[in-house]
């Protein structure tokens, strides 16, 4: 992190934006040219390496990424799914191979096919419907998913504008400190993986004395398998940008910005559809209602990089620096974007503020258990007989989700991978133990996390499934810390050369390796890597045996 060159983005403020001037440059050719990357060094008064620096970093600004017409989701739940080289063979018969890239994850894990072109998401069942998108005489039918709510909070229907708001105009007639300890009250924790306080957050934060505060929307789900932060983008953008804006009020924010990843371009085009109707009814800017709540909203596109889900590398994206992780403390809510003070959330517990204003912290603390209060969204893939979003009670057995709600699987299953690359493998001897809560995940070895389920069929082989993971960890590493940058890459070789051949991998080199990359990396990127790698060897030793020293 370098505070100057915080301090030099911030000189014009969110709305003039380095980063979104990259993704400006970029957006013809895939890819800003030097001349772009000099006159907004110019601008920004920062040096010619910190723009090429920061552009050369992502999937959709390298260099590389020139000329790209269409990209392949080369995520796990496609992987999984056995599709992607189908499309990616259909596609070369209407382009060129260099004019193929990859996407991850592109939010269809319940349809699978899944690519983009010209500038919108598909997921195709065959080359015919594929070759009709690209000729453009068909627009199918797809991104059709069962929403199943047992207890709906997040997946409550839409009521119009003016119902909607109603508890937002009502929050606006008391002091911020009460919309605070409400959230406090609530007990939600954060759902974008790690399950912190967001009352600790906010009140953190609203002890700050700063002229200038940020809410930070952190909508770059990149785990692949997940897809419940889309249905929230895409089908209740309201009671996302409810919670921005109440969040705003609780610490004293005048802007809440909306980070959205790349990969998901309708989700920018339907949050900024809500977001003009806001402005138009006069819900945003100063004076909100002549309340003296002065707020506005922005949403900044991503350019393409998994890391940008932590929080500390997200603030350096939108602050035009590469994507780097960065040390704490400070931590964001006394130095955040801009060095003001800022609250990250992701978008499943910022959605999750209209039910908690408009029935009380009270209400929500009473659902789910002790610890993890509230529901959970979970994202079931192609392999359950009724793949899509299912909204459940913390505390819900898994096996009630997958057996009884989703139908169960529509072929034999090894293992699930539940909470994003980062969580647990977990057999499915074990559904049955496991109930949908922090706690119990943990209890048992594994990680809720975003609640993502990857299902791993019997045919996949784990050291198949292991390579990948840490093809992607080594991929989408910020490659600041040693750790992380050098030894998912070593990883990942150690476990295609045994995949390839009949190398066998030393039992200690690798433990030690794991142990290094959990202790030793500057955050869960690297030190979360392990995880499914311990959970395989201890649940699918028998299989993996042949691919390791005894």
């Amino acid at each position: 992190m370098s505070k100057n060159l915080s301090e030099l983005s911030g000189r014009k403020g969110i709305v003039d934006n380095l980063f979104e001037k990259m993704g400006q440059a970029a957006k013809e050719t895939g890819a800003p040219s030097k001349k772009d990357l000099d006159d907004l060094a110019k601008e920004f008064l920062m040096g010619k390496a910190n723009t090429f620096g920061t552009t050369s970093f992502y999937d959709f600004m390298k260099p590389e990424n020139k000329g790209k017409k269409a990209y392949v989701c080369n995520g796990s739940a496609c992987l999984c799914a056995g599709t992607q080289d189908a499309v990616k063979q259909t596609l070369e018969t209407a382009l060129k191979a260099d004019e193929i890239g990859h996407m991850t994850c592109l939010g269809r894990c319940h349809e699978n096919g899944a690519f983009h072109y010209d500038g919108k998401n598909y997921s195709a069942k065959n080359a015919d419907e594929i070759l009709a998108i690209l000729n453009k005489t068909e627009q199918p039918d797809l991104d059709q998913y069962h929403v199943v709510a047992s207890k709906a909070v997040l997946t409550l229907p839409y009521e119009g504008f003016e119902k909607h708001y109603a508890p937002f105009r009502d929050a606006l007639k008391q002091p911020p400190t009460e919309v605070l300890n409400e959230i406090k009250e609530s007990e939600i924790r954060g759902r974008g993986g790690a399950g912190f306080a967001m009352g600790f957050k906010l009140e953190a934060a609203a002890k700050e004395k700063s002229d200038t505060k940020f809410i930070i929307c952190n909508a770059d789900e990149g785990d692949p398998g997940a897809f419940s932060d889309r249905y929230i983008l895409e089908q209740r953008p309201h009671s996302l940008l409810f919670g921005v804006m109440m969040a705003g009020y609780a610490i004293g924010a005048e802007w809440g910005i909306v980070y959205i990843r790349a990969e998901y371009p309708e989700s920018v085009e339907i949050v900024q559809n809500a977001i003009d109707e806001l402005r138009a009814n006069k819900y945003l800017g100063k004076n909100i209602l002549n309340s003296n709540f002065n707020f506005d909203l922005k949403i900044i596109q991503a350019q393409g990089a998994y890391i940008c889900g932590e929080e500390t590398a997200l603030i350096n994206s939108i602050e035009g620096q590469r994507p780097e992780v960065r040390t704490r403390p400070p931590y964001p809510t006394t130095m955040g974007l801009f060095n003001k003070p800022t609250v990250v959330n992701n978008v499943e517990t910022l959605a999750a503020v209209h039910y908690i204003v408009k029935n009380s912290g009270k209400n929500h603390r009473e659902l789910g258990t002790e610890k993890s209060s509230g529901t959970k969204l979970i994202s079931l893939d192609s392999f359950v007989k009724k793949p899509g979003i299912y909204e459940v009670e913390m505390g819900t057995p898994l096996s009630e989700v997958i057996y009884e709600m989703a139908g169960g699987f529509t072929q034999p299953m090894k293992a699930l991978h539940i909470g994003g690359p980062l969580g647990g493998i977990v057999p499915i001897s074990k559904i049955k133990e496991l109930t949908i809560d922090f706690e119990s995940f943990a209890k048992h070895g594994f990680l809720l996390g975003h609640a993502s389920v990857v299902c791993i069929p019997e045919s996949m082989p784990m050291i198949n499934y292991l390579e990948h993971l840490f093809d992607f960890a080594a991929f989408e590493s910020c490659g600041k810390c040693f750790p992380c940058r050098l030894g998912t890459k070593r990883a990942h070789e150690l476990l295609r050369k045994s995949a390839t051949t009949d190398y066998k991998i030393s039992r200690e080199l690798f433990t030690d390796l794991m142990d290094t990359l959990r202790q030793g990396s500057l955050c869960a990127h690297g030190g979360g890597i392990p995880l499914p790698a311990k959970n395989a060897l201890e649940y699918f030793g028998e299989e993996l045996n042949k691919h390791f020293e005894n």
